[in-house]
């Protein structure tokens, strides 16, 4: 099968994940690079989004192989791993903690951002706990976002700053409200990323919160209310395709799902989702 065809400048792409304690987590491929970047390719996907142990354990050169000879992009490299393996987390009270985070995700940036993709700060942002008062975490976290944002920029890329929903994080649950803390701390190497589930549980209008956040989008999850592939859950997401091109937006949208009811049956979906909404 060919690739997807694109719409007004948007990318295809589906997670692949390669660490085995987030197996139970919503990526759409667990069985494997190869196996993963080899179904992509055979559905049409443009890219693909890995979610690595580490940046000592990225498999650099079976990576840049694969993205050759399936004719992929790399859409985007997850920082998780830090969280999910070691507890790392950027808002931790113990400052050694906060700089160990800090150069897990430095040393993703370099890998990523040699292929040419950014890096995503979703779980690794952390949570405010303890003794830890708003004012400080989100200070912790402006200063660790600047510099890996500068870091991010030296290779071309920006940082991708997720929000989660509340049940996730106590720091950022909606987007204009990231939007504003980036304007505010003049972070101008971070762009948002946009996960349509997270938003489904906290935004009014998915829409209209995607519009009203314009240029500071860097990077979509397309995902369904249930966190399942688009189509599974209850999102409208013809009004969520009309907005991204309302404000230009010609990034991917990248499936972040549960691998249901099989890894490759989720990615059909969410691809063919796309061409019904999009005209991929």
């Amino acid at each position: 099968m060919g690739k997807a065809g694109k719409a007004g400048g948007m990318k295809s792409a589906v997670t692949i994940c390669l660490v085995p304690e987030a197996k139970q987590g919503p990526f759409v491929f667990h069985e494997g690079l190869e196996g993963g970047c080899l179904a992509a390719a055979e559905l049409g996907f443009d890219g693909v989004e890995i979610f690595p142990e580490s940046a000592e354990a990225f498999p650099s050169e079976a990576i840049d192989r694969l993205l050759a000879d399936c004719s992929l992009s790399l859409a985007a490299v997850g920082t998780g791993g830090g969280w999910i393996k070691h507890k790392l987390h950027l808002c931790h009270a113990d400052p050694a903690v906060r700089q160990r985070a800090c150069d897990f995700i430095a040393k993703l940036i370099d890998v990523a951002g040699e292929r040419g993709a950014p890096v995503i700060v979703g779980s690794m942002q952390g949570t405010r706990a303890g003794n830890v008062s708003r004012d400080m975490a989100l200070d912790w976290l402006a200063e660790s976002l600047a510099l890996l944002g500068d870091r991010a920029c030296r290779h071309g890329q920006v940082v991708l700053y997720e929000p989660l929903n509340r049940y996730e994080t106590n720091l950022f649950n909606q987007q204009a409200a990231a939007a504003a803390f980036c304007d505010v701390r003049g972070l101008d190497h971070v762009r948002l990323l946009c996960d349509l589930f997270h938003m489904n549980i906290e935004e009014a209008h998915v829409p209209q919160a995607l519009v009203a956040v314009g240029s500071r989008i860097g990077h979509v999850h397309w995902a369904d209310s249930n966190r399942c592939a688009v189509g599974l859950g209850h999102t409208d997401t013809r009004p969520v395709i009309a907005a991204l091109r309302s404000i230009g937006y010609e990034g991917f949208l990248s499936a972040e799902v549960f691998p249901l009811p099989s890894g490759m049956e989720a990615a059909r979906r969410s691809l063919e989702s796309l061409r019904v909404c999009a005209g991929f």
